[in-house]
């Protein structure tokens, strides 16, 4: 019997993808916006949302279940939504060769020692500090 791992969607998102337009087709959604949850054994989607939902901790909208094989450990991705459960992809955003994120993750540099900050060119963020 397959075998689904559920991807909770986490809760400060979970209003704006309830009011979100329904689109169709497959799903594009990023890894930062799911927690890692429980698996399931299930025979289909379907079932394992059945399941899940006898068991106290139902699928909510916005969930995913992923199949888990044994080959890969990996599967198709399935998403929660009003309309049943719909074909979702995993969107990896590519980081560009020669390129590396700051180590404060805000893209901007730190303040060198002995340079004043004053006469440092401004920034986005002081124009708009200045607005």
């Amino acid at each position: 019997m397959p075998s689904y791992r559920i991807h909770r969607l986490k809760d400060h998102l979970r209003q704006s993808f309830r009011f979100a337009p329904h689109v169709s087709g497959t799903a594009s959604v990023k890894p930062r916006d799911y927690e890692p949850g429980d698996t399931v054994e299930a025979g289909s989607p379907y079932a394992a949302f059945f399941a899940l939902r006898e068991s106290g901790t139902p699928l909510e909208v916005g969930d995913l279940l992923e199949a888990v094989t044994t080959e890969t450990n990996t599967g198709m991705l399935r998403i929660c939504k009003f309309v049943g459960i719909e074909d979702a992809q995993w969107v990896i955003p590519e980081i560009k060769p020669g390129t590396e994120p700051a180590a404060g993750g805000s893209g901007e540099s730190a303040p060198v020692a002995g340079e004043d900050p004053a006469e440092s060119p401004p920034t986005a963020l002081h124009l708009v500090a200045l607005q």
